[in-house]
């Protein structure tokens, strides 16, 4: 059901099956209310005593448009929505909620990192895994890439987070040199296999690193402090840089884009360094290359993105994140990203990570949120019919379908 009266060229455009290119792997076990509470919130915490996190727009969401999902009422009380998600079974609910997105394809970060129940999460997992969202959602009970495809009755593929590979890498590299010639090679294995590559490097150093890519001399120098404790997780800029342009080097050898944080991510520095207009120069940098740069959620920082999605002509775009998160204020998201952004430039992402809610809230508000948003521009003589059922298709799934090769 779409929020606005649309011609049916334009209706049928926007419910028409979309690829999530971006999304994680949902749990797989039977979650207590305690779980469920801290994986439908970004901040990692349980809500204040005698509060609770279905009171925020997410969990209303949650309650509004998947309770009918599971046989219920729209507005179930959180306990009433959670005793029938226990009553059906994790691999009916997560089956239902994830072919009600209506994807067809899944582009799936499986980088998992060795928490142990989401209520073990600290500040370290996080940054092991080198995404801000790690340590909360995935773990041994996430679902793989080919099961999201299964469940969601669609096909699926991986998009790689190097961060990872770093990380495995360092717990059994002896010496810098093996360390810079496993990352290589770890890196071009596991993109053979692969659709994209991810980095979180805002999570570690924001965005306004050097865009420079590092001298060998430095990073072997960083890599013998790095071996000394590689336990621990990443936070050296130069290997970070060295990481990063060993990944470019990867992508462009085989036509892969590249993925980048920004936005709403947890910065430890403060949120303001994952501005995605700090990446001005690295985006520069690699403009001759001709990997393509796809910014991920961006929100509040979503009007600099679009501005660099026009500018560049390899810098693409999304705000996966910020809709089911604004649930009925995304339209107004929406309505500011298509300002400057053009439109073979957007793409949509779910954001699906922890519980499979996340996935079919997230296609339903970017459903919602650019359907209101075609209207308006159709009421105001702006757009054609035609134009606007383009453009739904091209955000929805042919932008993807061409950079990712799909």
């Amino acid at each position: 059901m779409l929020p606005v009266d649309l011609p049916g060229t334009v209706r049928d455009a926007l419910l028409a099956p979309l690829v999530d290119h971006h999304c994680h792997g949902v749990r797989r076990d039977d979650l207590g209310r305690a779980q469920f509470e801290l994986l439908i919130t970004e901040g990692g915490a349980p809500a204040p005593p005698g509060t609770t996190h279905f009171d925020t727009p997410f969990g209303a969401a949650v309650r509004r448009w998947c309770a009918p999902l599971l046989d219920l009422e729209p507005h179930a009380p959180p306990a009433v929505y959670l005793a029938r998600r226990s009553e059906l079974g994790p691999a009916e609910a997560n089956t239902r909620l994830l072919r009600g997105a209506g994807v067809v394809a899944f582009l799936v970060d499986t980088a998992q990192d060795t928490a142990q129940d989401t209520a073990q999460y600290t500040a370290q997992d996080t940054a092991r895994d080198g995404d801000a969202h790690g340590g909360r959602h995935h773990g041994g009970d996430a679902l793989t890439a080919a099961e999201m495809g299964r469940l969601g009755g669609a096909a699926a593929d991986e998009i790689v987070r190097i961060e990872r590979i770093e990380q495995d890498v360092a717990e059994t590299a002896q010496i810098a040199v093996d360390y810079l010639d496993g990352v290589a090679a770890e890196l071009s294995a596991r993109a053979a296999r692969a659709v994209g590559l991810k980095t979180a490097i805002a999570c570690r150093a924001g965005l306004g690193f050097d865009p420079a890519r590092p001298s060998r001399g430095a990073v072997i120098a960083a890599a013998n402090r790095r071996l000394a404790d590689p336990k621990q997780p990443l936070a050296d800029e130069v290997l970070l840089r060295h990481l990063l342009w060993s990944a470019v080097d990867v992508a462009r050898e085989r036509g892969l884009p590249l993925q980048v944080h920004a936005g709403a991510v947890d910065v430890p520095l403060g949120p303001h360094l994952a501005d995605p207009a700090r990446l001005a120069g690295f985006v520069r940098a690699l403009r001759p290359l001709g990997v393509p740069v796809i910014l991920l959620h961006c929100y509040p920082y979503h009007r600099q993105a679009a501005y660099l999605a026009g500018l560049h002509p390899h810098v693409y775009v999304d705000v996966g994140l910020a809709l089911p998160h604004t649930a009925a204020a995304a339209a107004r998201v929406m309505d500011e990203l298509l300002e400057l952004a053009p439109f073979h430039k957007l793409l949509f992402s779910s954001h699906c990570r922890g519980v499979a809610e996340s996935a079919y809230l997230g296609a339903l508000y970017y459903r919602h949120a650019l359907a209101r948003a075609l209207g308006a521009r159709l009421t105001l003589g702006e757009w054609s019919t035609a134009d606007a059922a383009r453009i739904a298709h091209m955000i929805g799934s042919g932008n993807a379908r061409r950079v990712y090769r799909l």
